[in-house]
């Protein structure tokens, strides 16, 4: 979907139509953030993730609109469930955007003729844009997707790969973040093409599985299969660990909270996602077991947020007995690009910088292990206090749009 968030307000009040229009946090105040913007206010610089002052300084005219995602919550659903239409085969892998196999579609229309039908399908019954990628397999769909926007749609074969991509920067490519961009480059590697003419056990050397991933999408190569079950797939990440002996100690409980919140955000910073919820698990002496979660303002990744919104439901939850275990865990993940949060532009370099520090602490824990720069609260005295991680599997998908079935097809 173009510009999705913009769309759908385009699409709630025609009035925004043709119009300069950002989503953006504390519109009134003139603070925040751009969430997204449309391609009017694209054309005057304005883009996401910019601070709105200096989007207003761009486009004096911008339009601002706070998010409201119930409202794109009910537009997705709309869309996806004209996907299904069509096909059972549609993998959603966000909001406002997912993969259908057309593969045994048979309704009379070639691939180009049924891509047609579906875009002018959504923007009639929905006033919603999109652009679509016709492809052999996901990366090349996935990239022809994002080739023509607004309202494109493209075709991309295995034999055009070295004529349209090789030339493009390896940060281009669909799969390299700016992280792996700069690796490629230390190593030599600037293009796309570069990435193809590359022995693929050098890339695995340096970038493990996923060297060898990035060499076969370099040449077209992409053997997933659009998966209508991958949104169900790894939901959460959390950490317990069962205390030494049954507890009411407030320190002693704070301090397991404190290591809890530390290995979760250490592990969701490692994997690039945000949680937009969190839970925690509490078992009395008796063995009684209790979970307990809170749907968070914004998403969040650092320790110290995890701490804050587990401590608070410890806080609202606990009956006062004796515990001996208890549990942290961060739930309705959400890739790093895609959080959302309101912030002033204080907040914003405040987090910045503690995401620097925490990037910085985890690269010393991981190396030297949990007792790396413990906070004097935090240290233990044997190695009962050590955690005992129960890793769950986790995901990068949008959750809270994606995990209650809202884009199954209906009987």
């Amino acid at each position: 979907m173009n510009s999705f968030y913009a769309s759908v307000e385009t699409a709630y009040d025609p009035e925004l139509r043709g119009k300069p229009l950002a989503i953006a946090g504390n519109a009134e105040a003139r603070r925040g953030i751009v969430v997204t913007a449309n391609y009017e206010a694209r054309a005057k610089g304005v883009h996401a993730p910019m601070p709105l002052w200096e989007a207003l300084k761009l486009c004096p005219g911008l339009l601002v609109r706070e998010p409201n995602f119930d409202r794109y919550r009910e537009a997705s659903t709309r869309m996806f469930q004209v996907l299904y239409e069509y096909t059972p085969l549609v993998e959603p892998v966000s909001i406002d955007e997912g993969y259908m196999d057309v593969t045994h579609v048979n309704i009379g229309m070639n691939p180009i003729q049924l891509a047609i039908h579906i875009q002018k399908r959504l923007k009639h019954e929905l006033n919603l844009p999109c652009s679509i990628g016709i492809a052999p397999n996901k990366f090349l769909a996935k990239t022809a997707s994002d080739m023509k926007k607004p309202m494109g749609i493209t075709i991309l074969r295995k034999r055009e790969v070295q004529e349209k991509l090789w030339h493009l920067p390896t940060v281009e490519m669909h799969g390299i973040g700016k992280k792996t961009a700069e690796k490629l480059t230390r190593m030599g590697i600037i293009t796309i093409g570069d990435i193809a003419k590359t022995d693929p056990m050098k890339l695995q050397s340096k970038l493990g599985v996923h060297g060898l991933r990035i060499h076969e999408r370099a040449h077209g190569i992409d053997l997933s299969l659009v998966d209508p079950h991958a949104v169900e797939e790894f939901k959460s990440i959390g950490n317990s660990t069962t205390l030494p002996k049954d507890e009411k100690n407030i320190a002693v409980i704070r301090k397991t909270f404190m290591n809890l919140s530390d290995s979760v955000g250490r592990r969701i910073r490692k994997k690039g996602v945000y949680a937009g919820n969190i839970q925690i698990t509490i078992r009395y002496h008796n063995w009684n077991t209790i979970t307990r979660s809170s749907k968070l303002p914004h998403p969040i990744s650092s320790h110290q947020d995890i701490l804050e919104a587990s401590w608070q439901l410890w806080n609202k939850y606990w009956n006062g007995e004796a515990v001996r275990l208890l549990g942290v865990t961060a739930m309705d993940l959400v890739e790093k690009g895609n959080a959302y949060k309101q912030l002033d532009l204080f907040s914003y370099e405040r987090d910045e910088k503690e995401e620097k520090l925490s990037g910085v602490v985890d690269k010393l824990r991981n190396k030297y292990g949990e007792s790396a720069l413990l906070k004097g609260t935090q240290l233990g005295k044997d190695k009962s206090d050590q955690l005992r991680d129960k890793k769950k599997r986790g995901t990068s998908l949008e959750k809270d749009f994606l995990r209650d079935g809202l884009y199954k097809k209906k009987d």
